[in-house]
């Protein structure tokens, strides 16, 4: 399970989407040194799925606070101290059920932001703390969404009272008092956009959502740019100006996904977009709102560039990052050219930059490698030095762990799909093995978004079971252009699977994997693919870890949260329209259901019972439909877990069922379930070929 932080917000529409390795001629980008075959301590599942001691390291924007998030009673919580004393932290939430997920300083000083959820159900609050007196307060204390006639709106698919959703959209350091949400307290389509005073608490509709897809304010906290899907394909973009919305510029549907706004200059007159119009890799420009104009300020002519960093003082874009293998990043400034020189020498890993100070002479930075857990450092510009920090699991330092390779794989039809293999470290032969081992091929969610190098808990924990761990970048995956992206429209379970099943192969040819002792794990999207592997193709894979996957395409596009209308559009364009025939047709042939009765290995599914995204009823009736036809399948549910399983008790207990199912099917190490379960919301629905389970959580 990949552990990084959110650099920053992005105004990409893939991101909306939330969410979430050898060249193919066997030339490694590093060549990594033959380990010794010995075989590594069994190490705790509690290290990789449990809460980590310290993570997202912050110093507040006036410089006054350091502050993380870390458990509290083994729940996790924000805590600060005075920046002149952080191990004098102390917490300032006191959350006890699912824990805080992320915060932001507000530009205020001593307060910070963060939002919250009930159950996994996405419907998040927004609350402030003050960090001297801690007192939380919910910004967004509405608990309904009330129809003309004053009465709480049902949702049809689940009878539950529909719950307002609030995002944060912005904080300003030239509008401290101030911040802007997004909310649908009217209306659950609606995101309309709010300005809360953190002075008084109080809302102000500033902007009435028109099926946005997406909004843009500037360093004043104005709204000045929305965009909107339209039926035919693509979006327009709209110039804001108070109420008013201007028709301004087209983006068509095969740039819907590469195009994005970066954020405004200091002038307010120009902004920061992320443009493949007219190439295929998105590049970075800067834009005149007025004339329309792009200035050219970087491209790359194997990636994307999606990510930037804003220098906190000038607000022009100094650096951006280049990410095919492996991130890095490029400065565009010579002041910065040679800060960014001694961090990439300093440490082997990829590193990221969290937080700038308002005088830009402090960052916080963490680097992520394979082989090494998140560690935070500070930056002192003036210096030109870095200083450790904390570490985010300490106790990593002390295991062994394994190498991770980028590489790239040849589909059938041609093209590039950038991979990422670990091989556990006993088996490790320059990045191949001395025989075919037992393999998981672990796919990324989705599929909007990218496999890349670096720390992986999912990867270390399989490769420390003695597994080979596969995952690859499949044809729709993000950041390799619009065309790798447009290529997979209706190419569900398609050629979309093809890629995966051309990576399988790849690995059997190299004699890394063993062709009898192949699984297919993943959540979300992974999950669907899980479920394709087992209808589409049952002869290839030896078993198959379904999380949160849809089973059905016409329910998925049926039942999608009522707030993402606004991007709908963009899932009937690569998915299959269920509102025609043929596309309703496409969606039935897609989908692993229609093909229940093909499945012949075993399947194990985990659900969250308050999934916005993936209902419950996709696991539900693909479950029913295996036991009306007496085909085992392992099923268990959380009854309060959404889209994946945030409680590190529930993470627990599924990966511990996880690690027995794939020992028993694929002969790998397993540590005993001893009392993983404790304190585990966890279900067992069904048991299918883990008997055992029942006993256990009995």
């Amino acid at each position: 399970m990949k552990i990084k932080e959110v650099i920053q917000s992005k105004f990409n529409l893939a991101t909306i989407l939330i969410l979430m390795l050898l060249i193919a001629s066997c030339k490694q980008e590093t060549q990594a040194p033959t380990t010794e075959n010995k075989i590594p301590e069994l190490i705790d599942r509690e290290l990789y799925f449990g809460n980590p001691d310290k993570i997202q390291i912050r110093i507040s924007p006036d410089g006054e606070y350091f502050s993380y998030r870390a458990p509290l009673e083994g729940v996790m919580n924000i805590w600060v101290a005075p920046i002149d004393a952080p191990d004098q932290a102390n917490p300032v939430t006191k959350d006890t059920l699912r824990g805080v997920f992320a915060y932001v300083w507000s530009y205020k000083p001593g307060i910070l932001l963060y939002a919250q959820d009930v159950g996994g159900d996405e419907n998040w609050h927004v609350h402030k703390v003050n960090v001297e007196t801690k007192q939380d307060e919910d910004l967004t204390p509405f608990e309904n969404i009330l129809g003309p006639d004053g009465v709480a709106l049902v949702d049809p698919n689940t009878g539950k009272t529909v719950r307002p959703r609030a995002e944060i959209l912005s904080v300003s350091k030239e509008d401290p008092n101030n911040i802007l949400i997004r909310l649908n307290k009217t209306d659950p389509q609606s995101m309309d956009i709010y300005k809360i005073s953190l002075d008084t608490n109080s809302l102000e509709m500033v902007l009435k959502d028109n099926a946005y897809a997406g909004v843009t304010p500037d360093n004043l906290n104005r709204v000045r740019l929305a965009s909107k899907m339209v039926p035919e394909g693509g979006m327009i973009v709209y110039k804001i100006d108070g109420n008013k919305a201007n028709e301004y510029m087209k983006v068509p549907q095969e740039d819907l996904m590469t195009f994005g706004f970066l954020g405004f200059d200091k002038s307010n007159e120009n902004v920061f977009v992320s443009d493949s119009r007219g190439i295929d890799k998105a590049a970075l420009f800067k834009m005149n709102l007025e004339s329309g104009e792009q200035e050219l300020i970087a491209k790359n002519d194997k990636a994307d560039i999606t990510n930037v960093l804003v220098n906190p003082i000038t607000y022009e874009v100094d650096a951006y990052e280049d990410n095919y293998f492996r991130s890095k990043w490029v400065a565009l400034s010579d002041d910065l050219k040679e800060d960014l020189k001694y961090l990439e020498e300093f440490n082997d890993g990829d590193y990221g930059v969290y937080m700038r100070s308002v005088d830009d002479k402090t960052w916080i930075i963490a680097y992520d490698s394979p082989k090494e857990f998140l560690k935070y450092y500070k930056f002192d510009r003036d210096e030109r030095k870095a200083e450790y920090l904390v570490s985010s699991k300490p106790a990593f330092d002390n295991v062994q762990l394994s190498n991770m390779y980028p590489l790239e794989i040849e589909s059938r039809d041609g093209h590039t799909l950038v991979s990422y293999l670990t091989i556990p470290s006993e088996m490790d032969n320059n990045g191949s093995t001395e025989s075919p081992a037992p393999m998981v091929l672990l796919v990324h969610g989705g599929p909007w978004g990218r496999d890349g190098f670096g720390f992986n808990g999912m990867h270390q924990w399989l490769a420390n079971r003695g597994y080979v761990v596969l995952s690859v970048n499949f044809r729709g995956s993000t950041g390799f252009g619009k065309e790798f992206i447009n290529i997979a429209a209706e190419e569900w379970a398609g050629k979309m699977h093809d890629d995966l099943l051309d990576a399988v192969d790849w690995a059997v040819d190299k004699g890394i994997a063993d062709k009898d002792k192949v699984a297919i794990m993943g959540g979300s999207y992974g999950g669907y693919a899980t479920l394709v592997g087992m209808t589409f193709t049952p002869d290839v894979f030896a078993c198959g870890v379904d999380i949160v996957g849809p089973s059905n395409l016409e329910t998925l596009l049926n039942t999608i949260p009522p707030y993402w209308k606004s991007i709908r559009t963009m899932f009937v364009h690569h998915i299959g329209d269920p509102e025609t025939p043929e596309g309703k047709s496409l969606l039935n042939e897609r989908s692993p259901l229609t093909y229940v009765d093909s499945i012949q290995k075993p399947l194990l599914i985990g659900q969250g019972a308050n999934d916005p995204r993936v209902k419950q009823s996709e696991s539900d009736q693909i479950v029913a439909a295996m036991n009306e036809r007496s085909i085992p399948v392992t099923y268990v549910l959380y009854p309060d877990e959404g889209h994946g399983f945030a409680r590190p008790e529930n993470n627990l207990s599924f990966f511990a069922v996880t690690e027995m199912f794939l020992s028993k099917h694929l002969g790998g190490r397993y540590q005993e379930i001893g009392d993983d379960f404790e304190g585990s919301s966890i279900e067992i629905k069904d048991a299918g070929n883990l008997k055992e389970l029942n006993k256990i959580k009995s």
